[in-house]
């Protein structure tokens, strides 16, 4: 099958990857290279460098709405069977969900219609859902909202964080993507609509929701440490010096430990919550770099009663 791939960051890689062993990859879109890290160099995306790889032809269209329609163009000639989209981050206009004959195949992170949206693996975690996983969907001019293909669920652990997950629903998303593809070129999938009055909206992450309020309950914090790692990742303030957590695990959900937010267990780093404690397992100082709780607390031990705050 000739297809064109349009996608971005890491989740797409695993797709892009299973798609080159099956198929013929005529062109991938991409987003812009943009400045990264502390030189602020101009970095390509993911996606961008698997293909260059394969000597596959990339696209960057800083927009396909606004002045794009010389990459439409280049999207009508190739005449493709279908068009893969993997958290590519645009909404595609209507004269490309109209080019391929088996339409625009998009490969989402979540249970459709639930978590349409830019974050839906992040929000499945910090809302503490029990399963989540990838559905297949054709594309649509709306946000999310085009009729369902597939779909794979997986549970989501305990103690998972929104970084684990994303990388197992990437892989998850690679393997139904090229079943979803066979089975439309075999005629075997019938699209089922949305039910639009179950579906709910998962925005875009942003530092305000970082900061940890202890005096929730000890499932709440665990769920927002679990959600926001590896970014924007949930933080605390410990002796006047942010300190950002990556992995965390529940002591108790319920009793008293004292105050919120005050260190219960200072040898284990367990901190009091509204109800319950957590333990920090991973940690990363201001100015310091990522290590676990065992590593920090040698450079840095505490004293049961400090407090934490947000």
């Amino acid at each position: 099958m000739n297809i064109i791939f349009m996608g971005t960051p890491d989740f797409a890689v695993p797709a892009l990857e299973k798609l080159y062993e099956k198929h013929n990859i005529l062109a991938v879109f991409t987003q812009p290279d943009k400045p990264k890290g502390r030189g602020m160099k101009l970095a390509a995306p993911p996606v961008k460098e698997l293909a260059l790889t394969h000597g596959t032809p990339v696209y960057q269209p800083v927009s396909l709405k606004k002045n794009g329609e010389e990459f439409i163009a280049e999207m009508q000639r190739l005449a493709p069977d279908a068009i893969v989209v993997a958290a590519y981050g645009k909404i595609l206009p209507k004269a490309v969900l109209d080019i391929p004959r088996l339409g625009c195949v998009n490969i989402h992170g979540s249970l459709l219609p639930k978590y349409r949206g830019a974050a839906p693996i992040q929000w499945a975690v910090l809302n503490g859902d029990k399963e989540t996983g990838i559905t297949t969907m054709l594309m649509a001019e709306g946000l999310d909202t085009g009729d369902m293909l597939e779909q794979a669920k997986v549970e989501i652990g305990n103690n998972e964080t929104a970084a684990e997950l994303f990388d197992r629903l990437a892989d998850l998303g690679a393997e139904l993507i090229i079943h979803t593809l066979d089975g439309l070129e075999r005629g075997e999938i019938t699209p089922v609509a949305q039910d639009d009055s179950l579906s709910c909206y998962a925005p875009m992450l942003t530092k305000e929701l970082c900061p940890i309020d202890f005096s929730k309950p000890a499932r709440a914090v665990q769920k927002q440490i679990c959600g926001l790692s590896d970014w924007p990742c949930a933080t605390a303030s410990l002796d006047g010096r942010r300190l950002k957590v990556y992995h965390s695990e529940i002591v108790s959900e319920t009793g008293s430990f004292g105050e919120a937010g005050t260190v219960c267990d200072a040898a284990r780093f367990c901190v009091a919550c509204g109800e319950g404690a957590v333990r920090l397992t991973e940690v990363q100082a201001e100015g310091s770099k990522r290590m676990s709780a065992e590593q920090y607390l040698n450079g840095h031990p505490l004293t049961p009663g400090q407090k934490l705050t947000d």
